[in-house]
């Protein structure tokens, strides 16, 4: 189990703007690697209504089931390894675990009992460290559509968001801002007539 505050920015792109950050920073295709992120919650969104959000991550490494909170610097971010066993059986709907993940939900009485499985995000991301902090390049692809996101994840909020905003400016692209990708996808859920 680990714990982290994620501090980050994040905007949106174009198709273009995309490969013109790719270019910029000679970026290839080689760079990228495909995460999926299969998002949970109750059937009444009792975790999206508390500002939460659970997912389960898949890359090659492994599995990864996290819980992100609202925190006063940004997210808190608490994670739990998973097996590939223990994973499949959250997607097919058994009940969580015991572990601090389920605590800290319990403790926002959210009944884990009720957690189902919602869809998945696919993404393709690259990473580069950039002025103290890291870079992330993501082309993500759900329920029919695909979008492009800069993101910028720091330890200083205040010395982040400049360095950010200044690369944006130099590139004369336009501050957009960025629902973080589990409200992008239940939003596009919801356009297609899903509750």
């Amino acid at each position: 189990m680990t714990q982290n505050i994620e501090i980050e920015f994040k905007n949106m792109l174009t198709e273009s703007e995309f490969q013109l950050l790719l270019k910029h920073f000679s970026m290839r295709e080689s760079d990228f690697f495909q995460q999926e992120n299969h998002y949970f919650d109750t059937p009444d969104f009792s975790l999206k209504q508390s500002g939460c959000a659970l997912r389960i991550r898949e890359k090659k490494s492994g599995f990864e089931l996290t819980l992100k909170q609202p925190h006063p610097d940004g997210l808190l971010e608490t994670n739990e390894k998973l097996t590939r066993e223990h994973a499949q059986a959250l997607l097919n709907g058994q009940a969580l675990q015991d572990g601090i993940i389920k605590e800290q939900l319990t403790q926002l009485n959210i009944n884990t009992d009720l957690l189902c499985y919602f869809g998945s995000l696919v993404t393709k991301r690259a990473e580069i460290e950039y002025q103290g902090g890291v870079l992330v390049f993501d082309l993500s692809t759900y329920l029919n559509v695909q979008d492009y996101e800069l993101e910028y994840e720091v330890n200083d909020r205040a010395e982040g968001q400049a360095v950010f905003v200044q690369l944006l400016s130099e590139l004369n692209i336009p501050v957009r801002k960025a629902k973080n990708k589990v409200k992008r996808f239940y939003e596009r859920k919801q356009a297609l007539g899903f509750q």
